[in-house]
């Protein structure tokens, strides 16, 4: 894990430095220590589990920004095949923040969309920190109705702090592209499946999030703004940890609070210590439960499909006394 990790990460780094310190020297002195070993491992399992059981909201916060989760090329080499990256909306520019291309999920064809964050500087200042443009939303336009046209699935994987607010981004229509995205989603007659990978944020989040079924990762989170931005607004102070922990706490921005809400539709659970302890395994995960989502919604007619797809929309935010 090494420097990047999180505070409360330190003591699983801790005792992974000192198993991997005896691996070390054991196999340079040619010694068998797997007795040894075997206590040691055992712990780390169970402080895994520990800390990430007991992980307070603002910390998922900090576990879905996490540079070192799976990103969404990630997942498209460790589910998919054949992918085919398309670029650009035939109007400005190529958005590198959101990738989307054809690929297959078990030998059916799909369209994948979904935001890119950067792993060092040079990456995230090329992927713009997964924060899109009017133009990254209108590629992911362009390539929903090129799947309609084909009749292919849409998988969209959201992992953004939020859409891009700078003058460009403003002067291109941002909102408009956004907005346009939410309409052109909700009509569209193909299934459509979102999963939240990272950082659901705002309304460059909801721009690829109007679907069928929305899959949320387990330490995932999603809102309507970011925790420093809610209390920066609310309490005019967006940086001290008291009143982010109040923020995320008052958002509901977790998978457990947004099921109970109804906003989504199923909690995918991740490998011990996070999705990114173990790419490979929340890999799988997310293609067994993908493929499941899909099977359901390829028996039901575009008609069905459009009409069930606005309901759910509809009926979020309603309550009874």
């Amino acid at each position: 894990m090494g420097t990047s990790a999180l505070e409360f990460e330190k003591p699983i780094v801790e005792l992974e430095r000192q198993i991997e310190e005896m691996r070390r020297s054991s196999a340079e002195q040619s010694i068998n220590i797997t007795a040894e070993l075997a206590p040691l491992e055992h712990r780390l399992a169970e402080l895994r589990r520990e800390v990430y059981r007991n992980l307070t909201p603002v910390q998922k916060v900090q576990v879905a920004r996490n540079s070192r989760r799976p990103f969404t090329l990630d997942y498209v080499k460790l589910c998919f095949t054949d992918f085919i990256e398309l670029h650009g909306d035939r109007a400005f520019r190529d958005d590198a923040a959101i990738v989307g291309g054809w690929a297959r999920l078990e030998g059916e064809t799909v369209m994948i969309i979904g935001h890119q964050r950067g792993r060092d500087t040079k990456e995230n200042i090329h992927r713009n920190f997964g924060m899109p443009h009017p133009e990254g939303y209108r590629k992911a336009l362009r390539l929903m109705k090129l799947a309609e046209k084909f009749h292919v699935p849409v998988l969209t994987f959201i992992d953004t702090p939020g859409a891009w607010a700078g003058l460009g981004a403003e002067e291109r229509g941002q909102s408009e592209a956004i907005a346009r995205n939410l309409f052109a989603m909700s009509e569209l007659q193909v299934p459509i499946v979102a999963t939240v990978i990272g950082e659901g944020g705002s309304g460059g989040a909801l721009a690829l999030g109007v679907a069928d079924r929305i899959l949320m990762f387990e330490h995932s989170v999603y809102s309507v703004i970011t925790v420093e931005g809610c209390a920066a607004i609310l309490w005019k102070d967006g940086k001290s940890p008291e009143m982010r922990e109040k923020a995320a706490s008052a958002l509901r921005i977790t998978a457990p609070d947004l099921l109970e809400l109804g906003i989504i539709d199923e909690i995918l659970p991740e490998p011990e210590g996070g999705a990114h302890a173990d790419h490979a395994a929340a890999a799988a995960t997310l293609a067994k439960h993908v493929g499941e989502q899909l099977d359901e919604l390829r028996k039901l007619k575009p008609e069905k499909l459009v009409r069930r797809r606005r309901e759910k929309f509809m009926k979020m935010g309603q309550f009874e006394e």
